[in-house]
């Protein structure tokens, strides 16, 4: 490989680049990232160090006055970012760490904004043997990727393919300054374990090992983008996107190994984390398999797995506590907030609840108790909720926490379902429309 310059930077910026940020920790590896950023004269005015005190080391204040200096001294822009950086019960300091960086880091970027990354080939290396010795599949053996979309700009790995050697070349030859943490010497955490203790070895029997296992990473990552161009094309097909669930009425078509890709992708997009084998397989079993009328159901990362008419939900499980309380809704309110997360709002409409109604009672809000029966517009008879819900199909865990809403203490709505009949009224800009959904934090 040639000698390590700027044009490993300037062959992956976007040429709609705004700002680059660069993740400066004052290591060696990212000062020369920030040097050779320094290099390219269509970066000038564009750059912005950026350096994330995890407090979580006496010497991290001093080390971000180093990041200052630097940065000054460069003629760059510098910014301080101070995170939370402590494990939670279960999670390990290395993970806590990272996800509290990333998760500061993508607040900063805005459209057509990039931020750059110091890893390289010897990092590459380590991430996929982690993986490896974690049981992880094709995904997380494509390691780290060079490019990948960050908040709302991209986050880029330039040093991704440059050997460790070839940047300590570097900040030699340029007579650079850094800074060495003294963590990293310690054997504690896995990455420093496999660095200190087991890659030296490893590299005296397999000397290019970082060069061919970061191939092999590649080919993974080749693999993992077929995997999710095929999810991506099938998922629709089961997917509801008006409820969020997964139809399970007909995988016949689907092999075992495609309905567990499938269902990561569906757990993915309704924000969960990959689950694990063991949680796949128990899905398959519990959820997809037995009696159609059976109400299994699985809770993981926060959420509730259900089944109900051969469909699958996930829903925050904060969303299925019950807000048991009775709530006045005043004149002027057009939103009420719930205490599950969700939201109920009234939006103008030609055919609803009837607004002179509405402006002439006391408007309240409560929760199922069981026994409510409405009339219907244009049906005869007045009917159970429990009858409403099941000819509907509102699966069972939804119908104890929608709230019915009164005027005047008669029940005049379903949120965001049916009008009782006597409160029903068609005319122009004189009638209300009841929306009631989670709001976008649950």
């Amino acid at each position: 490989m040639p000698d390590l310059n700027s044009q490993v930077i300037a062959a992956l910026l976007p040429v709609t680049c705004r700002k680059v940020f660069v993740a400066y920790s004052g290591g060696l590896d990212s000062t020369v990232l920030l040097d050779l950023c320094v290099g390219l004269p269509s970066l000038t005015g564009k750059i912005i160090a950026v350096y994330v005190d995890h407090g979580l080391q006496a010497e991290s204040v001093g080390w971000g006055d180093h990041c200052r200096r630097q940065a000054e001294s460069l003629g760059v822009d510098f910014q301080l970012l101070t995170v939370d950086a402590r494990a939670s019960n279960g999670e390990s300091p290395e993970a806590a760490a990272r996800e509290a960086r990333y998760r500061a880091l993508r607040q900063l970027l805005a459209v057509d904004d990039v931020i750059l990354l110091a890893q390289h080939r010897e990092d590459q290396m380590e991430t996929l043997l982690l993986q490896l010795f974690r049981g992880a599949g094709v995904s997380g053996l494509a390691g780290m990727p060079i490019t990948s979309a960050f908040g709302n700009g991209q986050l880029l790995r330039p040093l991704l393919d440059v050997a460790k050697v070839d940047i300590q070349r570097y900040a030699q030859t340029q007579g650079l300054q850094w800074v060495e943490d003294p963590s990293n010497q310690s054997s504690d955490f896995d990455r420093n374990y496999l660095r200190n203790e087991i890659l030296p070895v490893l590299k005296q029997r397999w000397p290019a090992l970082d060069k061919t296992v970061a191939r092999s990473a590649k080919l993974c990552g080749d693999a993992a983008q077929m995997i999710e161009a095929w999810a991506k094309q099938t998922l629709p097909t089961v997917f509801d996107s008006t409820d969020g669930s997964f139809n399970i009425a007909d995988l016949s078509i689907l092999t075992a190994t495609q309905m567990n890709c499938l269902l990561r992708h569906w757990l993915g997009r309704m924000g969960l984390k990959p689950p694990s084998q063991a949680v796949l397989q128990t899905l398959v079993e519990q959820l997809t398999t037995g009696r159609a009328d059976a109400l299994p159901q699985i809770n993981i990362q926060g959420h509730s797995i259900r089944k109900y008419r051969q469909k699958l939900y996930c829903i925050p499980e904060l969303s299925l506590q019950k807000d048991a309380q009775i709530k006045c809704w005043a004149p002027e309110q057009e939103q009420m907030r719930l205490s599950n997360g969700y939201v109920l709002r009234r939006s103008a409409a030609s055919a609803g609840l009837s607004k002179d109604l509405w402006q002439n009672a006391l408007v309240t809000v409560a929760p199922r108790r069981g026994g409510e029966k409405l009339k219907l517009p244009g049906r005869a008879g007045h009917h159970c909720l429990k009858k409403l819900y099941q000819e509907a199909g509102v699966p069972p865990w939804e119908r104890d926490i929608r709230p019915l809403v009164y005027l005047g203490g008669c029940l005049a709505a379903v949120a965001g379902l049916w009008v009782a009949e006597w409160a029903w009224l068609r005319a122009a800009d004189a009638c209300y429309q009841l929306d009631w959904r989670a709001s976008e934090s649950v």
